[in-house]
């Protein structure tokens, strides 16, 4: 059963109506993945060369005792990264198959990390004694929510001022996209980045969801006068989105200069523009500094 379907309440504005419905089918796609997810994403070289460049991120603002909130936490991955690190976390995601699969990765250690099914659009339930030091969106998770009006000012009540939000979007303009779907003569993949309204993107038979492309401009300002961009980095420039993997097995040592690359490319201004993910974190500000 989606964790999602709880989300149905009545009196809703249409955009957030629109967002819950969302939702729904986006948890129903990634629950049908979660069995898969991981060996077809989080430990291909492309998943675990994008995921580096979020890691890399996470080291330098969350810190051993901090209590830390993982959005979209998929199979855990992440979460338990922290964990390990001696970071406390709490992992939510609107897919429970996805949940499922992130507690028996913990097993039963003792590390300090809790997974709950929770969307979202639904984070205002969480009541925290103390605000979170922190929070973590990685890989698209916000691309497929409809109303970011709302889910920036519940994060801002739940991160301390001072604290970062970590967030792992797509980019709008992925050059490996648009020269791989121009080569197979796809022109409206190529582009369908550009588009302002979503796009709907397969995640296997039966299993689709609506993506949006925001800008980091717009991203900034939905996300004001709470928080305030600290850091912009590109994941994925050289190195090819995951649907690219076949260029991996043919080109391996090309792969790893790619990879060696992006550590560089990925602060270059303009260049970090061409990326498939945009990994931007914010800082927490006073609402009379924003």
């Amino acid at each position: 059963m989606v964790c999602a379907q709880r989300l149905l309440k009545p009196r809703l504005d249409p955009l957030m109506a629109r967002s819950l419905d969302e939702s729904i089918v986006a948890s129903s796609a990634f629950d049908t993945i979660a069995a898969t997810y991981d060996d077809v994403f989080s430990e291909s070289a492309i998943g675990r060369a994008q995921r580096s460049v979020v890691w890399n991120e996470m080291y330098r603002v969350f810190h051993r005792g901090q209590r830390v909130l993982e959005i979209n936490c998929g199979t855990g991955i992440d979460a338990i990264h922290l964990a390990r690190r001696g970071i406390h976390v709490e992992a939510c995601d609107s897919a429970s198959r996805m949940i499922a699969v992130a507690q028996r990765r913990a097993g039963t250690t003792d590390l300090p990390v809790r997974f709950r099914c929770l969307p979202i659009e639904s984070i205002d339930e969480l009541a925290p004694a103390t605000p979170y030091d922190g929070i973590l969106s990685n890989f698209s998770g916000l691309n497929c929510v409809a109303n970011l009006n709302a889910v920036g000012r519940n994060l801002s009540r739940l991160v301390r001022p001072g604290g970062h939000i970590v967030l792992c979007v797509f980019g709008t303009f992925c050059l490996w996209e648009v020269l791989w779907y121009l080569s197979a003569r796809d022109v409206h993949k190529a582009f369908r980045r550009l588009g302002r309204r979503g796009t709907e993107a397969s995640l296997g038979p039966s299993a689709t969801v609506t993506v949006r492309y925001r800008t980091v401009n717009a991203l900034k300002k939905l996300f004001k006068p709470h928080f305030r961009l600290e850091r912009r980095q590109g994941a994925g420039i050289l190195v090819p989105p995951s649907y690219a993997a076949s260029v991996v097995s043919r080109f391996p040592r090309m792969f790893r200069l790619a990879v060696e690359a992006d550590r560089f490319f990925g602060r270059c201004p303009f260049i970090r523009s061409l990326s498939d993910h945009a990994v931007l974190t914010f800082e927490r500000v006073e609402e009379d500094g924003s």
